[in-house]
């Protein structure tokens, strides 16, 4: 696939030799096939991407204060350094604060509208991907919404759409960024995630699994199927405080957890009690703001009542508010749904690219590329798979429950690797995995090649079949 694109992309270089810019857009789009893969965190006001974008990379590194109506791009490097890019100025270099927990970058010095950031952060979440902080998705009028979508659908590979709770409003935004959107036969590229997982339980301890149960009747909904490969609750804001919990942030959770619930209860029902009310345990205020800072209410709630429930030490709290919060899963996600498709998705945005181009500046010549384009994202393998992955799981092909499990598994779905696709341990042998793989072959040839099967049916099985010869393919190469 990415063999592909490449080719494409110089073929389209020639086609356009004549035009500086257009030649330089494709120059670029050439050396983001080998750049980390980008992934946008995107959402409306106060969805809590700079918290999420923090999560997920362990650190206080977001947001960068002033950059509102900014892209902010976190990359990988050796040192702290950031640059603005203000629209018709010359780059400028920010001030980067360090701290125990990350870094400060102050958008201080006034030079105009800025357009993007650009932060390199040594950490090892970004060695793979570059994480791009996009500016909300409201207050800025539906032209608006459309105008930031529209640039995060062209400028990243994959996209974590935040909402609150799914709402109507906030698919709307999905929507009418997909409309315009090349290849998006299936949403390839887009995880849907319920950021604010423990709010939407109306603060309870058991509220994150009430977002599971919501993330779980999202992810069977067909119009957010039509949007989002998949739907993950995650709280923010607790899976960094896990992440980020020191030995101080244990004993004073741990001191806390030492009162009765009873008593303590009264004074976790708002931040001003807790805050300023006489806590049944000597506790300095600035500690009681900082806790609040960092955990909120409901992350004190829970992180008290884990600590009485036996995670008695600051390396077991942390791991079960990781747990708990959702960030597992979510990374477990990007990583099977983006980050082992790397190839597949470069090349897509690289498609993406060069369709729009064909699309804005015809010349002649363009309309044999653009169906050379439209046949590869019809036929490529991996397209083919992606595809089939959202049909299986709105069952829309009719398999029985085992069978689409079994082909969502052989398609890349429980992830890309050899050993995951066919089910077996990591450490099996390579005659092992032979074996699986070519009784799967023949299996679903079966299938395939069934005159009494819906035409739907063997075409879905056409593509776990070729899956299937693939993985044997890579095995006879000396591949595991």
């Amino acid at each position: 696939m990415d063999e592909a694109a490449w080719g494409l992309l110089h073929q389209a270089l020639d086609l356009y030799r004549a035009n500086p810019r257009a030649v330089g857009q494709l120059r670029h789009q050439v050396a983001r096939l080998e750049e980390p893969l980008r992934i946008a965190v995107a959402g409306p006001w106060r969805s809590g991407k700079s918290t999420m974008l923090n999560a997920l990379m362990g650190e206080e590194v977001a947001p960068v204060e002033g950059a509102d109506g900014a892209f902010t791009w976190y990359e990988d490097a050796p040192a702290p350094h950031a640059t603005a890019y203000p629209a018709g100025q010359p780059p400028q270099e920010l001030t980067v604060v360090k701290s125990a927990t990350g870094m400060r970058v102050d958008l201080g010095w006034g030079a105009g509208e800025v357009r993007d950031v650009v932060v390199r952060w040594p950490t090892r979440a970004l060695r793979q991907v570059t994480l791009i902080d996009t500016p909300a998705l409201s207050g800025t009028g539906e032209r608006g919404r459309v105008s930031v979508m529209d640039r995060v659908l062209r400028d990243a590979d994959a996209v974590l759409f935040l909402t609150r709770d799914g709402r109507d409003s906030d698919l709307r935004v999905l929507e009418s960024g997909r409309e315009s959107a090349v290849g998006q036969a299936a949403p390839v590229n887009v995880i849907m995630v319920l950021s604010r997982a423990d709010e939407i339980g109306g603060g309870r301890i058991d509220g994150l699994l009430t977002a599971r149960q919501l993330a779980r009747r999202h992810y069977r909904d067909p119009r957010v199927g039509a949007l989002a490969v998949n739907v993950v609750a995650c709280s923010g804001s607790v899976g960094l405080a896990g992440r980020m919990l020191s030995e101080s942030d244990f004993a004073a959770l741990a001191t806390l957890a030492g009162v009765p619930r009873a008593e303590l209860d009264p004074h976790l029902l708002s931040a001003d009690r807790f805050r300023r009310g006489d806590l049944p345990v000597r506790m300095d205020p600035d500690l009681r703001a900082a806790l609040l800072d960092r955990f909120g209410l409901f992350g004190i709630r829970l992180a008290t009542t884990l600590v009485r429930s036996g995670f008695d030490n600051r390396v077991k709290l942390s791991a079960e508010l990781i747990r708990r919060s959702g960030l597992t899963e979510l990374r477990e996600a990007v990583t099977r749904c983006f980050i082992d498709r790397r190839d597949t998705l470069k090349a897509r945005s690289a498609l993406a690219a060069v369709e729009a181009l064909l699309r804005a500046e015809p010349v002649r010549g363009s309309a044999e590329l653009a169906a050379t384009i439209e046949q590869i994202l019809a036929g490529a393998h991996e397209f083919r798979e992606l595809r089939l992955l959202v049909a299986l799981r709105h069952t829309r092909l009719g398999f029985d429950a085992e069978l689409a499990a079994e082909a969502q598994r052989l398609i890349g779905g429980d992830g890309v690797g050899l050993a995951a696709r066919l089910g077996v341990e990591h450490e099996a042998t390579v005659q092992r995995l032979w074996e699986v793989a070519a009784d799967a072959q023949w299996r679903w040839r079966d299938r395939a090649e069934d005159p009494a099967l819906p035409l739907a049916q063997r075409r879905g099985a056409e593509v776990v079949v070729r899956s299937c010869e693939g993985m044997l393919a890579e095995l006879a190469a000396g591949g595991r």
